[in-house]
């Protein structure tokens, strides 16, 4: 086991967290989130997506929020681009990152977006050729990974196959993500051990939903690999839509509570990470969906 010392977490809050909220999120509030993020350590935030406004209403502010945020050095900003139409919208907001998305199931896939996971790549191939040559880096998500609400266990070959298009693509690192939270220990190293013969370990990343609770046990899975990125969302913001009433992302702040307790560095500060959880949840009109910040938010009303 090598287990690393130190931990990068992408705070995914702003933007797979926010999205499927029903109640609009003023930019403002979002561009504050950020603002709180970045304060308590944290050095990658996703923050916003240009999709159709159709599809997902949450992010039709997506520029305003981009311009409205004070970048700091050494925070790197990313945003998801589904296509060409996306990225050249992206551009102007000059994101540090951008990130495309495959399905390692063909029936999400097409469910998903139309069409075969072939097809996918096809059509983000010209993307991510565009944002390499616009100095942009480029991340895979890869998603149902271990488990697909239409296939149920997603094998490790699949994984793999997902893997080399992207890298064949030019996708420069990427994410193995448990979409509907069904992973247990032993799948998710699979699907990052079929992740490893394709990319480097310090271009994978964990991604892991705790719709059946298994977030932080899949974590300390993934650290006895090496993995050393890991994608969480503060307060646990984000729901699951295939599980009804099932949380979605992992909560940074447990997360963080768990890589500390095991000594691992990860240069943010637990209490301005639940601060910031504290102020989205309380626009949101709701308590935080992290443990941590449960017990930590009641011991300092104690």
């Amino acid at each position: 086991m090598s287990i690393p010392t130190r931990v990068r977490l992408i705070d995914v809050g702003p933007r797979d967290g926010l999205q499927n909220e029903k109640q609009p999120v003023p930019a403002a509030v979002k561009i504050e989130l950020v603002r709180r993020l970045q304060a308590a350590g944290l050095r990658e935030i996703e923050v916003t997506s240009y999709v159709s406004p159709k599809w997902v209403p949450q992010m039709a502010d997506n520029h305003e929020v981009m311009a409205g945020i004070t970048r700091q050095a050494g925070v790197r900003y990313s945003v998801l681009t589904p296509n060409l139409k996306g990225f050249e919208a992206a551009l102007a907001d000059r994101p540090d990152e951008i990130v495309v998305f495959g399905a390692a199931s063909e029936a999400f896939s097409q469910k998903n977006i139309n069409c075969s996971i072939a097809e996918s790549i096809e059509r983000f191939a010209p993307v991510v050729q565009a944002a390499r040559a616009a100095g942009i880096a480029v991340r895979g998500a890869m998603s149902c990974t271990v488990g697909c609400p239409y296939e149920g266990d997603i094998a490790p070959e699949k994984v793999g196959y997902l893997a080399g298009l992207m890298k064949g693509i030019g996708v420069e690192r990427v994410d193995v993500a448990d979409t509907i939270g069904v992973g247990t220990p032993r799948k998710v190293q699979r699907a990052v051990e079929a992740t490893l013969a394709h990319y480097h370990l310090d271009h994978v990343s964990g991604h892991f939903h705790d719709t059946y609770g298994q977030a932080l046990a899949n974590t300390l899975a993934a650290l006895e690999l090496g993995v050393w990125n890991f994608q969480s969302s503060v307060a646990g913001l984000g729901g699951c839509p295939y599980a009804k009433g099932a949380t979605g992302n992992v909560a940074s702040e447990d997360l963080v509570f768990m890589l500390h307790g095991m000594g691992i560095a990860t240069g943010i500060d637990l209490d301005r990470l639940i601060d910031a959880g504290q102020f989205i949840s309380e626009h949101l009109g709701r308590k935080p969906n992290s443990r941590v910040a449960t017990a930590i938010l009641n011991k300092r009303a104690g």
